[in-house]
Parts: structure tokens; C-alpha cells; sequence
């Protein structure tokens, strides 16, 4: 797919002027906005005239090793380097049984069923490709299009098994897939590090044990890491090798449906990560040097590597490499009916030298350094699956400043429902690690999170599974420190200081300027340990590669506290629905007080960061005239706090200019603490 860039930089973008209306500034690169947008709809167009999109996307339907409805077996490959191909495996003692080439590096073979009309490919039987290539290598590789691949031994390559269970071994799907949410509670998890015991955690444990809890705590979607096949574990799933097979560490493709099912019908969207920026450089059991060549799906020579993070860089100009991406995604929806995405990654996919870009400039994301084939696949992969499936939302992996991200591909966006924001995390690291609590300053806080661009939906978050792991410091950790949690032991000041700011951090990230917010698992109760998956560094320790959710459950433990609070702020949002209304507005802002107001869904969310300073009679401002109750407080004693305010005051606003606001009203203000106020006749 080779365009002529000026050519392209001529082509309209139909509501680019959205675009511009939002963002005046972006006018000066819009030649750069028209290039990449025609080379998306040429190369849409151009598939559109060959065989259609849909079929197009469904390659996982064409190629691969497949039974047929007589019994039958089918398969079909892409191997441009070849000069011929053979199947072998357990079902005929491993004798070759060539394919025959159709043209354009395809190659085909058709074996027949048993007599009695049975597939002569025995399910699980280990299969193997055997390539002949142009110069006159012999390798054995495993199809790009695999469904299932097992390891023998931990952190050890694949083998290949036939994945073709009998219908009374296949799980019947019984729940529809649930309404796309129109906001973000999402629970990020690894099915891995889900058990309590140092192993590796399945899919049934997970869909047994954890999928109550996130109902329970009142998240509406699940987005989980490393379910698409990774040879080294502790990759957390970025260095893919099998991109259709769903992981058989953690169990069977059925037991996996078994999870997704489950989950819709407890009400839970469920999101899996993707990567199509990179690819484990794996040979024997990934895609890399697949058929002898450095080429095949990637970028040849230099520019095919990620040196990095040790990867292969797909070429988003071949055919093929656009067939095999977009039907993966197709595969998971249509086969374990997932409702969505996160795409990780996407600096390589969008930059020639990821290393050397990425900031808030947006003069960054446009001109000869970015990866215009990259920036059009994007498009062409979110254009597809919207409108193939209005339900499913596509999460991007957060790149700075890259405006439009999370902007619909007709303004000359990439298509993006959300973009991950780090922001948030970013601050409160920053605030914790770098100041006295006297030190912090309201303005920066306010600043920062008010920068982010508000026509564009964001997910928020205080740490994700980024800060949990091995050599960073989690945000229970950094705050509470090795303070005894017992019930059994006096509060200390560092743990009164730790858990009250634990709770302020999660509700004004959670309320102040996000559609989504995200929780990594066992966050929701602050769980002390970072995560260290299982690796050679390690002596394959388990130790810290797991969740002690008993934490949480223990009545003598204050982890309680932190769960109950996160439930409570989950429920509340999902009662008033802060996440889905217009952006907050900050209407008091105090230095010297440490005290930041702001409004949002018709709440007033009320911070008071001081570590010291309780004001009996503080004013605030009101916008809206009325009696108001407290319908969340952080130093309630129920998430283990003091309990400096009663449980049904009400606070009882005047008619008195403040703050830019028509109203002020009187509060009890408890230091480091925040409230949630409502008008009493909504409560």
C-alpha cells in the first residue's frame, strides 16, 4: 500500500473543523492531518475493492489449520519467502504433507476427513509448519494464526496444539454482552498474579474468586493484562508471540469464554490488552524471521526492531500485516465475545524513533519523524471495529501530547473512545515523594489536572499496574510504610497521615476530570506488596507475584477500611454519576488553607490537604441554593477515620456572593480530609 503523500495531504477530512474549532492551534499541521487521513481511506478504499473489509478482517476464518463442517481440514498460510511448505504432526507420525502455492506467498492444503466423516486431525494433537525457504533453509515454525500453544516448562518456548474440542467439551455462551457504559469504572487485572498462593492463577480461580469482588465493589468493566500468549511471563504480556491464542497458562480457550461469559452476566464489560506496535522477537514459536527472513510482517533491516524493549516493529504498508492485526481483534470479540481494547505501544507504532519524541508540544506529532502508515492503521482499525461494533470502546495507551488521540477518525482524529492519562499518578508522586505535606502547592494540583484536554474522554487513575512493579514503590507502600495495619496496634501518626491521603488521592482523581477511572488489582485496599512476576533474576519467586485479598477480608486488619471506602466511592459515582457529566469546576482554591472546592454533577467535592488545620466554620462557595448532607467523608470512622463530622448534619446555604459563586454556606472542615456534599432532597 504505497501512496503519493502530496496527493494525500489534498484529500478532505470530513469534519475536520470540529477538530479545529476544539483546537485552533492544530490549523498550522493540517497538510500533515490530510496525508493521514488519505492514506487510511486509500488503503480502506483499496481493501473495500479487493475482497471487502469485513472478510478482510476475518483471515482468522481463512487462514491457519481449521476442520470443516464434512470433517475435513483446511489450511492456509502467508509465507512470501518460501519455496515450499509442509504440515506434519502426531495425527500421521509426523510425515511432510506438502501445501500447494495459489499466489502471492499464500499456500494451501486440504486434508480429507476420516472415513466415518471424523477429522483426521486429533484435538490437542501437536502440529508443526515445515518450510523450505528461497535459500534453501529448512525451519520448523508454528502458525502465526495458532489458537492454542503450550509450554512444557515454565518461561519455555510453545508448542503448537490443534485446538478442535468436541461440542460437549465447548462452553455454550449464555449472556449477551452488556450496554457499552457510558462511563469508566474499570478494575485492570492480572489473571496470573489473581491467587493468593504462589502459582500461577487460572482462569477458573479468577472467574470463582475475583469476578464477585469486582461486582461487589462496584466496578462496571474488567480490563485484563496478558491474556494474549507471551512466552516470558514476566513481560506482563507486551512481548507477544501467539496473537490467537488466548494463554494456556492460565487454562483452556473454553475456560476463558467461561470468565467472559460470567462476567457479563454480573453486569462487567470486559477489555483485554492488546499490542500492535511490537512482537516478542521469539523465532521458533512467534512471528520473527517466520519465514526466514527479517521481513515477513514487519519492517525489514534496522527499522524492523525495537532494540529497547527487544522486540520486532510491524510494517503497517504490507497486505498482510494489516490482515493478521485487525482480524486478531475481530477474533476475540466474535470468539470469546470481549467488548473492547486497550492498545499498548503506541509510540512505536506512531514515531520512526520512539525514544527521541513524546511530550506535551504538539509540534511533536507531526512532520517527517512520525510513522504516517502507523497513524493510518490506527485509524483504519478503530474506523473498523466502530462500525462493525457500535458497543466496543478502544482504550490508547497514553503518549503526552498527541492531540486528537481519543478524537472519531472523521475530525481527523484517530478514533480512540478514551485515552489512559497518567496525569493524576504523575502528581501524586510528585506531591508524595518530592514534598512536605506544608509544601503542597493547591494551584499546581489544580494546574496540572486542568490541562488535560477536555475535548478528548480520558480514563484517570493514582497508580496503575506501571507503579506496582518490582522496583517502584506503591502508593500504600510510599504512604504507610512498614506501619503495623492491626487493628490490634496503636494508630501512628505515619499511618493516620498514610491512610487519609490514600483515600483523598483516590476520590479527587476519581471526581475531578476523567470519563473513566482505573484500579489495578488489590489497589482498592491499598495491598502493601509491589508485583515481581516469576523470573530466572528471581529464582522463579512467587512471592510477590500474587494478591492477598485475605488482607481485605481480615476484620482485625485496617485494609478493611481502604475496601470499604473504595466500594463507597464507586457506589456513590454510579448513584450521582460525576464520571459522565460535564468537567468539574473549581470554585475556591486556598494556599494557605490547603483547601480546593470544586463542583461537579451537582456535588461539592470539598478538600482540605492541611496536615494540621481543622476549621470549625469554613465558607464555601454554592452555586446552586439549598440544605446539603454529607454523602461521603473520608474521616468517617467506618473507613478509619476520626469522625470529626456527625453522620446527618446539614449544612444550610445562604444567599451570599463568594468565590464567583451567588451562594456561600458554613462547614466543619476536619484536617486531610474530603467531602462529598449533596442537596438533601437528593439523598
Amino acid at each position: 500500500t504505497s501512496f503519493n503523500n502530496q496527493d494525500m495531504q489534498q484529500w478532505g477530512v470530513p469534519s475536520i473543523e470540529n477538530l479545529f474549532r476544539d483546537y485552533p492551534q492544530l490549523r498550522m499541521h493540517e497538510a500533515d492531518m490530510r496525508a493521514r487521513y488519505g492514506m487510511f481511506e486509500k488503503t480502506k478504499m483499496a481493501i473495500e475493492r479487493e475482497e471487502g473489509l469485513d472478510r478482510f478482517t476475518h483471515g482468522y476464518k481463512d487462514f491457519g489449520v481449521m476442520m470443516m463442517e464434512d470433517g475435513s481440514v483446511r489450511c492456509m498460510e502467508w509465507i512470501p519467502n518460501a519455496r515450499a511448505v509442509y504440515l506434519k504432526g502426531e495425527f500421521n507420525n509426523w510425515n511432510l504433507i506438502p501445501y500447494r502455492e495459489v499466489g502471492f506467498g499464500k499456500w494451501e492444503l486440504f486434508i480429507p476427513a476420516n472415513r466415518d466423516g471424523s477429522c483426521s486431525v486429533r484435538h490437542c494433537s501437536e502440529l508443526k509448519i515445515v518450510i523450505e525457504t528461497k535459500d534453501n533453509q529448512r525451519i520448523e515454525r508454528i502458525s502465526p494464526w495458532a489458537k492454542y500453544v503450550v509450554q512444557c516448562d515454565h518461561n519455555q518456548g510453545f508448542k503448537w496444539k490443534f485446538w478442535n474440542p468436541p461440542s460437549s467439551q465447548r462452553f455454550q455462551i449464555t449472556h449477551t454482552n452488556p450496554r457499552k457504559p457510558d462511563r469508566l469504572r474499570i478494575y485492570e487485572a492480572h489473571i496470573g498474579i489473581a491467587s493468593e498462593r504462589c502459582e500461577i492463577s487460572t482462569y477458573r480461580y479468577f472467574t470463582s474468586n475475583i469476578l464477585p469482588r469486582i461486582r461487589d465493589q462496584g466496578y462496571n468493566s474488567l480490563l485484563l493484562m496478558a491474556v494474549v500468549e507471551h512466552s516470558y511471563y514476566p513481560s506482563w504480556g507486551y512481548q507477544v508471540t501467539n496473537y490467537f491464542s488466548a494463554s494456556s497458562r492460565y487454562g483452556t480457550p473454553e475456560e476463558f469464554k467461561e470468565l467472559v461469559d460470567t462476567a457479563h452476566g454480573m453486569g462487567i464489560y470486559v477489555m483485554l490488552d492488546v499490542m500492535h506496535g511490537e512482537a516478542s522477537k521469539n523465532v521458533l514459536d512467534g512471528l520473527n524471521m517466520f519465514d526466514g527472513t527479517d521481513a515477513c510482517y514487519f519492517d525489514d533491516g534496522s527499522q524492523g526492531f525495537n532494540n529497547e524493549h527487544d522486540t520486532r516493529v510491524f510494517d503497517y504498508k504490507k497486505w498482510e500485516t494489516l490482515r493478521f492485526l485487525m482480524s486478531q481483534l475481530r477474533y476475540y470479540v466474535n470468539e470469546f465475545h470481549v467488548d473492547g481494547f486497550r492498545f499498548n505501544g503506541l509510540s512505536t507504532m506512531i514515531f520512526h524513533e520512539p525514544s527521541k519524541y513524546g511530550c506535551r508540544e504538539y509540534q511533536q506529532y507531526f512532520g517527517t519523524h512520525m510513522r504516517t502508515e502507523g497513524l493510518a492503521y490506527l485509524m483504519l482499525m478503530n474506523d473498523m471495529l466502530h462500525n462493525f461494533y457500535p458497543n466496543l470502546i478502544t482504550i490508547a495507551e497514553d503518549v503526552q501530547g498527541m492531540p486528537a488521540l481519543s478524537r472519531p477518525v472523521r475530525d481527523g482524529g484517530l478514533g480512540f473512545d478514551y485515552r489512559l492519562c497518567k496525569d493524576a499518578a504523575n502528581i501524586w508522586a510528585k506531591l508524595f515523594n518530592e514534598m512536605r505535606d506544608e509544601e503542597w502547592n493547591m494551584h499546581f494540583i489544580r494546574q496540572m489536572l486542568e490541562e488535560n484536554r477536555n475535548a478528548e474522554k480520558k480514563i484517570v487513575f493514582t497508580e496503575n499496574h506501571e507503579q506496582n512493579e518490582v522496583g517502584r514503590m506503591t502508593l500504600s507502600r510510599k504512604l504507610i510504610g512498614d506501619s503495623s495495619m492491626s487493628e490490634s496496634q496503636q494508630m501512628t501518626p505515619q499511618l493516620d497521615r498514610g491512610l487519609s491521603l490514600y483515600k483523598m488521592s483516590r476520590l479527587f482523581t476519581h471526581a475531578f476530570s476523567g470519563q473513566g477511572f482505573l484500579n489495578f488489582i488489590g489497589n482498592e485496599f491499598g495491598h502493601p506488596d509491589w508485583v515481581e512476576l516469576p523470573s530466572p533474576s528471581n529464582n522463579d519467586n512467587f512471592q510477590f507475584a500474587r494478591r492477598q485479598f485475605h488482607l481485605a477480608d481480615n476484620q482485625q486488619m485496617r485494609y478493611k477500611y481502604l475496601n470499604r471506602f473504595d466500594r463507597s466511592v464507586n457506589k456513590t459515582e454510579e448513584r450521582f454519576g460525576w464520571l459522565k457529566s460535564n468537567q468539574a469546576e473549581v470554585t475556591r482554591t486556598h494556599e494557605g488553607d490547603k483547601v480546593m472546592v470544586f463542583e461537579r454533577a451537582g456535588l461539592i467535592f470539598v478538600f482540605n490537604f492541611h496536615p494540621t488545620k481543622s476549621y470549625p466554620d469554613y465558607k464555601i462557595p454554592v452555586r446552586q441554593c439549598g440544605s446539603y448532607k454529607i454523602m461521603l467523608d473520608t474521616d468517617d470512622h467506618c473507613f478509619g477515620g476520626h469522625k470529626r463530622n456527625q453522620a446527618n448534619v446539614e449544612f444550610q446555604s445562604k444567599k451570599e456572593h463568594f468565590e464567583n459563586s451567588s451562594n456561600s454556606m458554613m462547614i466543619y472542615l476536619p484536617s486531610r480530609s474530603g467531602l462529598v456534599l449533596a442537596q438533601s432532597n437528593l439523598v
